[in-house]
């Protein structure tokens, strides 16, 4: 193993930029398992043109661009700078208003004003979802759990590296949206793999995800990486273990 010319590589990988929520570079790059459920398919079953929908934590509005969502009704809100930059250069041109937000519990919209909200990878205050969904309004969420890539991150950086709560899951979040009075109509929980198929696309996603990965650099995990090259070499993937689970709900009229 040529030792130097892998961490040249890598450091590449390293110093790519990122913006929005486009993986894009890791086409082809990592095999990720397909979940029991359709997110998408879900949230199009109940958008329609009469409902004012909310997008939360959009990204760079990629996947809310993709449901052709209802002109005038569609809302969005993106707490990180540079997305909301580039949500508010392209989204107003889809009928699409993207607002700011920088506190879960304190979304900025009135009472009442939705008729269903999404949420996919993005955190969220159920007393706030109480107040800015109409009675009869639905919630329909994907959300990454507390196992997600946990045992890679440790393995790399030790059990400090995941500023994540290891204890969220499906069961916790029904339960707290069960006490809010929400009646959770499908919840279902999955724990999917992700293989890298090399070792650069790992560290391009580690340093993406620093949630997970906290303190990662290649300098700091050179020697990891090249236990992970050979076993690359071996299996032709590394594989983690992902976290995911799904919640449609519904407020009581």
């Amino acid at each position: 193993m040529n030792r130097e010319k892998f961490r040249e590589v890598w450091k590449k990988e390293e110093e790519r930029g990122f913006q929005g929520w486009d993986f894009s570079l890791l086409t082809g790059r990592v095999e990720e398992e397909e979940l029991p459920w359709d997110y998408k398919a879900a949230v199009l079953a109940h958008m329609s043109e009469e409902r004012v929908m909310l997008d939360m934590g959009t990204g760079g509005g990629e996947f809310l661009r993709s449901l052709c969502p209802p002109r005038g009704k569609t809302y969005a809100t993106e707490a990180y700078p540079p997305n909301y930059k580039l949500c508010q250069a392209v989204l107003p041109a889809y009928g699409i208003e993207v607002r700011p937000v920088s506190d879960d519990a304190s979304l900025p919209f009135d009472d009442g004003f939705f008729d269903l909200v999404i949420n996919r990878h993005e955190a969220y205050s159920v007393q706030e979802l109480v107040r800015v969904l109409k009675p009869g309004g639905w919630f329909i969420t994907q959300q990454v759990g507390g196992q997600n890539n946990r045992g890679l991150s440790r393995w790399l950086l030790g059990d400090q590296a995941m500023t994540t709560d290891s204890g969220f899951d499906l069961k916790q979040a029904v339960r707290e949206l069960t006490l809010a009075g929400f009646t959770v109509m499908e919840q279902r929980e999955y724990f999917p793999y992700l293989r890298f198929c090399d070792i650069g696309a790992l560290v391009y996603f580690a340093k993406v995800i620093e949630w997970e990965f906290a303190g990662f650099s290649v300098d700091r995990c050179l020697e990891k990486l090249c236990e992970l090259q050979k076993r690359l070499e071996q299996d032709g993937y590394v594989e983690s273990r992902e976290h995911r689970f799904f919640i449609l709900a519904c407020k009581p009229i």
